[in-house]
Formats: C-alpha cells, structure tokens, sequence
C-alpha cells in the first residue's frame, strides 16, 4: 500500500536535508516541502507557537520502517512529528510512478 507520510521541521535547510536524504536513499518517490506553517502544540507543559516547514512524503508502507529511521536520526526535534497515512485511491499512473521510483515491482 501506498503511504503519505507527514513530518514537521523547525527550517527550509533540515526540509531540504531530510528530502534530500529520503530520495538519494530511494525511500521515497518525492518530498513536498511547505514552507510557512504554524503549528501550535504543548510541548513539556507549555502552549509552543511555531513556524515549520511540512514534508509531504510519498512512498510505500514496505519503506516505512526505514523512513522512520532517518527521520530520527537526522532530525533535530527530541521528537519529531512522524504519521503515515494510508493512500488508498490515487491515479494509477502516478501510484505506478512511486513504484518505479523506489524499484517496487
């Protein structure tokens, strides 16, 4: 199954360096960065209000477990924003492009 996979970053420069990481090492087919949101969260009993950047990660479940990894390795959170969530339609064309991409068969 195909799988979105969202994360948060504190800057434009750790967006680029985790895209960049995910597509060199074929985990994923492409990154979306979106820069300029505001999350508000709690964070160690305090309201935080930040400005992030959103990676759009389009990939496969197979390649979850190995994202999650360089996600926390290379991440500078303590714990950084990682959810996966099910693709479960899409065009066919573009779902067969992930495949190629990531060398699915």
């Amino acid at each position: 199954m195909h799988q979105l996979i969202l994360c948060t970053c504190p800057d434009a420069e750790t967006a680029d360096k985790l895209a960049g990481a995910l597509i060199n090492e074929k985990l994923a087919a492409c990154v979306n960065i979106m820069p300029g949101i505001r999350s508000v969260y709690e964070w160690q009993g305090k309201v935080e209000i930040t400005q992030e950047h959103l990676l759009l990660i389009k990939s496969h479940q197979d390649r979850y477990a190995a994202i999650e990894a360089t996600l926390q390795s290379l991440h500078p959170y303590q714990l950084p924003e990682i959810i996966a969530v099910a693709i479960e339609r899409g065009s066919l064309d573009y779902l067969k492009w992930i495949d190629s991409c990531l060398a699915i068969d």
